[in-house]
C-alpha cells in the first residue's frame, strides 16, 4: 500500500511542474484590471462619448458591462492597457488610458470605437455621433442639439454665458477635470453663442 502511495505522489508531482507553467503563462496573458479614474494621472489620454439619448437602467447595464469587459482585455501591440472609465449624467461615457505604462494605438483606438458602434442598435442610442453639442437646460436636465440649434438657443435666450455645457473634444484627464463641463462663457461654445471666450 505505502508503495502505491508512493507511486501516487511521485505521479502528481511529475504533473505539477507543467501545471505550473500553464498557470504561470495564464497569468502573463490575464485581463488588466479596471481602474477608477481618480487613480489616473492627468496626462493619461481620454476619450469622452456622449449619447444622443439619455440611457435608461437596462441600456446603461449594458453598456457598462461591455465597455469593462472590452477594457478589460484592451491591448496595444500585445501590452495590456492601464484604463478607467466614468459614465454620468446617463449620456457620458469617457475612456482614460495612463499613457506612462502604455499608449494606445491607432487599431487599439478604432477597436474601441468599433466596439461602442456595434452597440448602439442594442442601446437604442448613438455614442460616436460627432458634431453634437451638450449643454444643461434650466432645470439641470443634460440636453443635446446641433451646433446651428444651439446658436438659435442662444439667440432666443433659452442658452446663457452662465449655462452649463460640455466640452467632449478634451484629450488628456487634466483637461477633463478642469473643463469637461463649465459655463459657456468659459468654453469654445461662446462662439456659438455670438460671444467672445473668456478663457
Amino acid at each position: 500500500m505505502d508503495a502505491f502511495l508512493d507511486i501516487l505522489i511521485a505521479i502528481s508531482e511529475m504533473f505539477t511542474p507543467s501545471s505550473d507553467k500553464r498557470l504561470d503563462s495564464n497569468a502573463k496573458r490575464s485581463d488588466m484590471p479596471l481602474l477608477q479614474l481618480e487613480d489616473l494621472p492627468d496626462d493619461s489620454r481620454v476619450w469622452v462619448f456622449g449619447a444622443d439619448r439619455g440611457l435608461d437602467d437596462g441600456a446603461t447595464d449594458l453598456l457598462l458591462r461591455d465597455v469593462d469587459r472590452f477594457l478589460a482585455q484592451w491591448h496595444a501591440h500585445g501590452a495590456p492597457l492601464t484604463t478607467a472609465r466614468d459614465w454620468r449624467d446617463q449620456r457620458f461615457l469617457t475612456v482614460a488610458v495612463d499613457q506612462s505604462t502604455a499608449g494606445a494605438s491607432g487599431c487599439s483606438i478604432d477597436g474601441l470605437y468599433r466596439s461602442l458602434k456595434s452597440l448602439e442598435p442594442r442601446l437604442g442610442a448613438s455614442l460616436v455621433t460627432s458634431g453634437l453639442v451638450f449643454y444643461r437646460d434650466d432645470k439641470g436636465r443634460v440636453q443635446s442639439v446641433d451646433r446651428d440649434r444651439f446658436s438659435a438657443l442662444g439667440a432666443e435666450r433659452k442658452i446663457t454665458p452662465h449655462s452649463r455645457v460640455f466640452d467632449p473634444t478634451v484629450t488628456s484627464l487634466g483637461e477633463w477635470r478642469a473643463r469637461f463641463e463649465l459655463n459657456a462663457e468659459d468654453s469654445w461654445h461662446a462662439k456659438l453663442l455670438g460671444k467672445k471666450q473668456t478663457a
